[in-house]
């Protein structure tokens, strides 16, 4: 079978259209190129299909096997791509995607073909490609499903019904049963009320400050939010009939959801990358599903041209820079493929959870989204300092480089408390668009942007179950300080990657309190061994900064890595007196070496406050921060000339 190659194909169809610099002055994308990439993309995998078309199974680079809910996962997920597009087209369809998926789910549902789907009772990944399923079923209602026969729609709701009575994670996941339910219903089939209300109230249960979702009891925050708990409320509302009482709900989610996009477009770097923070990286563009979700609900958060330049640079990152592949399909990675970024629910189906970044285009060519002019991100309008209370992150974003930091004091995918490992993509003490954290299982003794205590055997302390201490904003300032029991951990042999940390067995050591104050460019980050039975014998304490990955030029000396004109930089300003660069190989998903900068000192004195300056920058560098502690006080004089002031916390003695 010869395979065409449809990366080649989709970058010159994208270079035959011409960029739309009128209506969109930043991507140059219209919805015409949206258009493109999903028609590549919904053809790049049809070589990859079995005759009867309902499993699409692409081939693993790394050498993993391929399992039935793999292919089951590559038709559900390319199904949804394929009815926004009929959405949007209204059901025009020279492609013929309704007929080549129709066979697909024919075949799937049926329970006499040795090519059946795995069921969602007995296997749970079903359970999460049953709603991909039923959202394409709902969209692509009066082309698809009102033309399937009697026996074949019999043979659906079957298949679907199987998710009623199953449980699941109490997270996002309830929102899978909730609409496949909800679809069953529509059409006439089994449902269970009291399952459908129970799954709204757990979605009630994660609401947090300012519109955010926690995935679940955790502090999980990440882009769950964006893909799945901001998104999946009105896809349902849109099943329910127009009588229906729980359509009062839409003005709750809405609220919420335009406080939290708020937050959403201040996260989008300049150049149109994400935030590389959370789980399911690998659905790269999906990041973008909550400002076609804006254009869905008519938020008023957001103009429509705001909106657009939000969502199609989010997409056009990824395009530009080699994803999809060279053979057109989205594979376990970033922008290239890079397997060790996926969790272990991860498939090669998996990344086609895309889809949902190209939901703007259920929104026909006449829609007023298309004829609104591209408006700038807020990021290229004014950069600035904020705190996110439900995250508990600080976020600097300047505009000079269009680079968004955020600084964590609020996140881990665990509580206070929990003595779990720490997540590469939840617990260190910062994150940005530029940068990529270090994915430690690649080998690399220290993480980025932390603090850590470091053993006689080499190994790094754990932060997570830490404690939020304090966070807020003063003037053009910003700070957070947090507090941990720091602890080494044997990782008990056996567990599964869920993004979650694993058990095992600790060994304890002293309680770090440690406070980030940002402005602009530069963080300043204080760390303090509170004093303690256990700091009687000294530790040694690394703090590490940002990494950057490339073409890296390192100066030891200066404790500083640069890749082009993006730079980072660490600076002992107290205690510190050690400094250095971290090399390491293939331990982010993005091409070339990395250099990580660290300050250091073998032996901490408990009490005494330990302080480094962290600079990620594209511009010309500047000098460093100044600072000094009077009593319960900082002083930082800024390298603009700007003076700020701020509280310290006070030991516990713990």
């Amino acid at each position: 079978m010869t395979i065409v190659n449809e990366s080649t194909a989709l970058r010159r169809r994208l270079a035959e259209l011409e960029e739309d610099r009128v209506r969109s002055p930043y991507t140059g994308w219209n919805r015409e190129h949206l258009a493109v990439l999903a028609d590549e993309l919904l053809m790049a995998v049809r070589p990859y299909a079995n005759a009867t078309h309902s499993h699409i199974l692409i081939p693993a680079r790394d050498g993993r096997k391929i399992s039935p809910i793999d292919g089951l996962e590559g038709f559900a997920r390319t199904f949804m791509l394929a009815a926004f597009r009929l959405t949007g087209e209204k059901g025009n369809d020279p492609l013929g995607l309704i007929p080549w998926y129709s066979q697909g789910l024919v075949a799937g549902v049926d329970p006499g073909n040795p090519d059946r789907w795995p069921l969602p009772d007995e296997q749970p990944q079903a359970k999460v490609e049953a709603a991909a399923l039923v959202v394409g079923l709902h969209l692509t209602r009066k082309w698809l499903w009102d033309h399937l026969d009697d026996g074949d729609q019999r043979n659906v709701v079957d298949y679907l019904a199987r998710v009623i009575g199953t449980v699941g994670p109490n997270t996002n996941w309830v929102w899978f049963r909730l609409v496949v339910e909800q679809f069953l219903a529509s059409v006439g089939g089994p449902y269970d009320d009291g399952e459908i209300t129970a799954d709204l109230q757990a979605h009630e249960s994660f609401v947090r400050e300012g519109g955010w979702y926690a995935d679940g009891v955790t502090r999980a925050f990440d882009y769950y939010n964006s893909w799945a708990l901001q998104l999946y409320p009105f896809l349902w509302l849109d099943m329910l009939d127009a009588d229906h009482p729980d359509r009062s709900r839409f003005t709750a989610y809405k609220d919420r959801f335009d406080a939290f996009l708020s937050d959403a477009a201040r996260l989008v770097g300049g150049d149109g990358a994400p935030l590389a923070q959370g789980r399911s990286l690998i659905y790269r563009f999906a990041a973008a599903a909550p400002f076609w979700t804006g254009a869905l609900v008519e938020t008023d958060v957001m103009s429509l041209g705001e909106l657009r330049r939000a969502a199609m640079g989010t997409v056009k990152h990824f395009v530009d820079r080699g994803a999809p592949d060279e053979r057109g399909l989205l594979t376990l990675g970033w922008f290239d493929e890079w397997p060790d970024l996926a969790q272990d629910y991860s498939g090669t189906g998996s990344p086609y959870w895309a889809a949902k970044g190209l939901l703007g285009l259920v929104f026909p060519e006449e829609h007023p989204l298309w004829a609104a002019t591209e408006e700038p991100l807020p990021i290229e309008r004014l950069g600035g300092v904020e705190w996110l209370q439900a995250p508990g992150w600080l976020l600097s974003s300047t505009m000079q480089d269009g680079i968004v930091r955020i600084y964590n004091h609020g996140t881990d995918h665990a509580l206070p408390g929990n003595e779990l490992s720490d997540v590469d993509v939840y617990a260190h003490l910062a994150y940005s668009t530029a940068t990529f954290p270090l994915i430690t299982t690649a080998g690399d003794p220290l993480p980025d942007s932390s603090v850590v205590l470091v053993n006689r055997n080499g190994h790094s302390s754990q932060r997570s179950g830490f404690e939020l201490l304090s966070g807020g904003t003063d003037h053009e300032t910003a700070f957070a300080f947090s507090r941990w029991r720091a602890r080494w951990m044997d990782i008990a042999e056996g567990q599964r990657d869920y993004g979650n940390g694993f058990l095992g067995t600790n060994t304890y050591g002293p309680t770090l309190i440690v406070g980030s104050i940002i402005r602009r460019e530069w963080e300043v980050r204080l760390t303090l061994v509170e004093p303690s039975a256990d700091t009687s014998v000294p530790v040694s304490v690394v703090v590490t900064g940002w990494p950057v990955t490339g073409q890296v030029e390192i100066d030891a000396e200066q404790a500083t890595a640069a890749s082009g004109v993006l730079r980072s930089r660490i600076v002992g300003l107290a205690g510190l007196p050690e400094t250095g660069v971290q090399r390491s190989h293939d331990s982010t998903p993005l091409p070339g070496e990395t250099g990580t900068p660290w300050a250091a000192v073998d032996a901490a004195e408990a009490g005494r406050w330990l302080i480094a300056a962290s600079e990620l920058s594209g511009v010309a560098p500047t000098i460093p921060p100044s600072v000094r502690i009077m009593g319960d006080r900082v002083t930082i004089e800024w390298p603009d000339g700007c003076v700020s002031t701020t509280s310290l916390p006070e030991p516990t003695g713990l």
